[in-house]
């Protein structure tokens, strides 16, 4: 078995979870990562025992030996470096969102098509094993003729200072979060493209730190009269709520991510989650064992590399990862016009939160 040789840009939160979960996966080799402050990166690379370290990602662009390059740079960087990548014949697997706007996912797009590298989208929620059982379910039959699936993702904020800086991030919580419901959505429905979007969203804990939503609800209306139904959260005390439901004809379940799996805690002091730089939690809250297993992570980069090994075609593309942030675009407008707006949306927007906010 031909052994896939990884590099990867960042290192921080996001990128723990991809070293972590690619050494559980076989035949992929952390080979290198890149990111901009020495500090950062040689503690990272010690920690994870890689090889190559780099403050500039064009070095580890340049080695002849990688195969696949992992993406869990700032949302303001994504473009720049997946063209980059695509340009040097690397295969990609992109964190959300895709990029800030809907010119750079084009541009990203027609560079990998260009340079025939895979564009690969992490959206975990579709190797979540609570939630991939959610849908055998409802794709069996089992809970009849489907109407309504739910997604909603909670907790008090994000761990990094630039997601509070909308001229870095895009937006608040809808970018942050929503990039995940939108994709669970089509994911769910198998991939039927959105007819229109009605969102509400507002800045309700957070005002001095974000320009952003940190509170927001998404309809999103499918063929068929079918909805999936958003919830997402900066706002929520109390640590991560992240569950998704399905409603049909027959039947409905229920898939309560840190419910089942956990041991529910109470700490003064807190504690770290598995992955470093994850927020303390304290208080009351769910402790989640096999975290990154019961989130999928290591199914998914599984899933990645053998994509890039046996050329095989990607659960999640990049053109997923484009239509997800339309329906963010889309959303935003929707809460900015206080209306319903159809799907496909046409806009040059720099960023969502400026269909919600023009004038901030």
């Amino acid at each position: 078995m031909r052994t896939i040789n990884v590099g990867l840009i960042g290192s921080q939160f996001v990128s723990d979870i991809h070293a972590t979960s690619l050494q559980s996966v076989p035949g992929a080799k952390i080979l290198a990562a890149a990111s901009p402050t020495e500090e950062h990166i040689t503690a990272f690379a010690r920690r994870f025992d890689i090889p190559h370290a780099y403050t500039d990602y064009h070095k580890l662009l340049e080695m002849p030996e990688i195969d696949m390059v992992v993406i869990g740079a700032p949302n303001y960087a994504h473009a720049e470096i997946a063209i980059a990548a695509a340009q040097a014949g690397k295969a990609i697997v992109l964190e959300k969102p895709m990029a800030l706007n809907l010119q750079e996912a084009d541009a990203m797009l027609a560079a990998a098509k260009q340079a025939n590298v895979k564009l690969m989208y992490a959206e975990e929620l579709c190797f979540t094993p609570k939630y991939v059982r959610l849908k055998q379910l409802a794709d069996s039959g089992a809970l009849g003729d489907i109407y309504l699936v739910k997604q909603s993702e909670k907790h008090d904020g994000p761990h990094a200072p630039w997601f509070w800086d909308v001229e870095k991030s895009g937006g608040g919580v809808t970018m942050d979060m929503g990039c995940h419901a939108c994709t669970f959505f089509l994911w769910f429905y198998d991939w039927a493209k959105p007819e229109s979007i009605l969102a509400d969203m507002g800045t309700h804990v957070h005002a001095d730190k974000t320009q952003g939503d940190d509170n927001a609800t998404i309809v999103v209306t499918f063929p068929g009269g079918r909805k999936g139904l958003a919830e997402e959260s900066w706002a929520r005390k109390g640590g991560m709520d992240d569950r998704a439901e399905a409603y049909g004809s027959k039947g409905c379940s229920y898939a309560y991510l840190h419910m089942g799996i956990a041991l529910q805690t109470y700490s003064e002091v807190g504690y770290d989650y598995v992955v470093e730089k994850a927020p303390v939690s304290t208080g009351w809250s769910y402790t989640i064992y096999e975290e990154l297993w019961n989130y999928g992570f290591p199914q998914e980069f599984q899933h990645f590399v053998e994509c890039v090994r046996d050329d095989k075609e990607p659960l999640v593309t990049g053109e997923h990862a484009r239509t997800t942030l339309e329906m963010i675009f889309a959303a935003y407008a929707s809460a900015g016009r206080n209306a319903r707006v159809s799907f496909p949306l046409q806009t040059d927007a720099r960023l969502p939160i400026d269909l919600w906010k023009p004038n901030r």
